[in-house]
């Protein structure tokens, strides 16, 4: 008989589980098995990669809120520079507008001296030699061309 009182003293007895749920017990079980110094050194370890990913964090949303308020100085920047190129255009579109008004202004009221103007034209033409390089480039029809009219 002694030897069977032995035994039982050995296992856990199922009593003094009758209050844990399974789930429970389970987790006992293993927390007998596991060394909790190593639980210990994990805990830290995730403590210290925490405080890393907070300032990780921290130093992102200032990198953010920098870079947001240069954003926002470039677009105004970008939209003033944008605005004085098109009042750029548009005052140079009317000058070239006014030239080609004088121009054809002239032809009517002196056609001899725009006659004389071509002839001279043709002679200097005449006289260059032709790059084929540039023949090409020459012909592209702009407003901005003085070899227009």
């Amino acid at each position: 008989m002694a030897d069977t009182t032995s035994e039982l003293d050995e296992t856990p007895s199922i009593e003094c589980f009758q209050n844990y749920t399974a789930p429970e017990v389970f987790i006992q079980g293993i927390a007998g098995i596991v060394n909790q110094e190593d639980v210990e050194s994990m805990i830290i370890a995730q403590k210290e990669m925490l405080q890393r990913f907070e300032k990780t964090n921290e130093m992102l949303t200032n990198c953010n809120a920098l870079s947001m308020s240069h954003l926002k100085t470039t677009s105004q920047e970008l939209k003033k520079h944008t605005q004085m190129l098109t009042e750029l255009r548009k005052d140079l579109d009317s000058t070239f507008k006014r030239i080609a008004t004088i121009r054809s202004k002239i032809k009517v009221q002196y056609p001899d001296l725009q006659k004389s103007i071509l002839e001279e034209k043709q002679k200097e033409l005449e006289q260059k030699p032709v790059d084929s390089s540039s023949s090409g480039s020459a012909s592209t029809a702009s407003p901005y061309n003085s070899d227009t009219n």
